[in-house]
């Protein structure tokens, strides 16, 4: 969808500093300051996914952190985007929101400095967040190349849980698993910025692992193999599955890149497809790169799940 609105919206003037923009579908714009150093400019909100609006605050700020990390850079401030229906609900519970703001941002170890609220019929919370990054550390999601073995530092499944609560058939300890996921800073993505073994980076979120994958192989001219048991996901994420708690997200992403997908089982598609939010990193390492990686991201115990082939039809196969 967005890229169908951006088709209509011209093309964006040019200039030789603007180093990523909107042309290659990255997680932030990065600005090259003519000193060795780049400015990381990214912006994202929404409405709840969780009913307590701390843990909402703190998961909308999250996320929208997490983009700077997704290019091997630092987070320096934030400013809220802030909708709040103001005949709906008090301002007490706005203060919460903006509470779990401020400790998402204090966990970065950044000021939320400032923003812009209006009266809005839906809560809406989210931030933009201003970062920085040495030119020799920026990671994009477009570089990966053959050989690369592909990690992802959060399980999949928060969309399926969150799916599961709204319907009341959520393990309150499955969603607060979840839950303690999407509060997770992604800030490892900053210590792999200086590894040159570090190829391709980019943050999972709505598009879900196939959708951002599938923008990391289009852009990187490469494609995938994906072993789908290797593949981290929350602890009883198959009761949800079978239970049917898959959200419209997941069909509708699906239908936005299946056609590039080898074949599916239900199973795979309802995780593989899953709309995350504040998910984790997903990376693209290349064999002399992988001691450092592991080295950095041993207390993660992460393990691969799949790795970047030359270009074939289809895209990403998955076994």
């Amino acid at each position: 969808m967005l890229e169908e609105i951006l088709s209509f919206a011209g093309t964006a003037a040019h200039s030789d500093r603007l180093l990523v923009g909107n042309d290659s579908r990255d997680d932030a714009a990065v600005f090259d300051l003519g000193n060795g150093q780049a400015i990381v400019s990214t912006t994202d909100f929404f409405m709840p996914i969780v009913d307590d609006p701390f843990d909402f605050g703190q998961i909308a700020s999250v996320n929208a952190i997490s983009d700077v990390y997704a290019m091997g850079g630092e987070p320096l401030m934030a400013i809220a985007v802030f909708g709040w229906p103001l005949d709906k609900l008090t301002p007490e519970v706005a203060g919460r929101v903006l509470e779990g703001g401020r400790a998402a941002c204090a966990c970065a170890g950044i000021s939320l400095a400032g923003g812009h609220s209006i009266d809005s019929p839906e809560p809406i919370f989210g931030l933009a967040v201003t970062g920085q990054v040495a030119m020799e550390n920026l990671k994009r999601n477009d570089r990966a190349v053959p050989g690369c073995k592909l990690f992802l530092t959060k399980p999949l499944g928060v969309g399926l849980i969150a799916t599961a609560q709204k319907r009341g058939l959520a393990d309150q300890a499955d969603f607060e698993r979840a839950v303690e996921q999407m509060i997770k800073l992604n800030s490892l993505g900053a210590l792999l910025g200086s590894q040159s073994g570090v190829r391709a980076m980019t943050d999972v979120s709505g598009f879900g692992l196939l959708g951002h994958l599938t923008e990391m192989c289009e852009g990187s001219g490469v494609s995938a193999t994906l072993d789908s048991g290797r593949v981290p996901r929350l602890e009883n994420i198959d009761r949800y599955i079978d239970e049917g708690c898959t959200s419209g997200g997941t069909d509708r992403n699906f239908d936005s890149y299946g056609s590039k997908i080898g074949p599916l089982t239900k199973r795979q598609k309802a995780l593989l497809c899953d709309p995350q939010t504040s998910g984790g990193l997903l990376v693209a390492v290349a064999p002399d790169g992988l001691t450092a990686f592991e080295e950095v991201s041993a207390e993660l115990n992460l393990q691969s799940f799949g790795q970047i082939t030359e270009a074939t039809d289809p895209l990403i196969t998955v076994n």
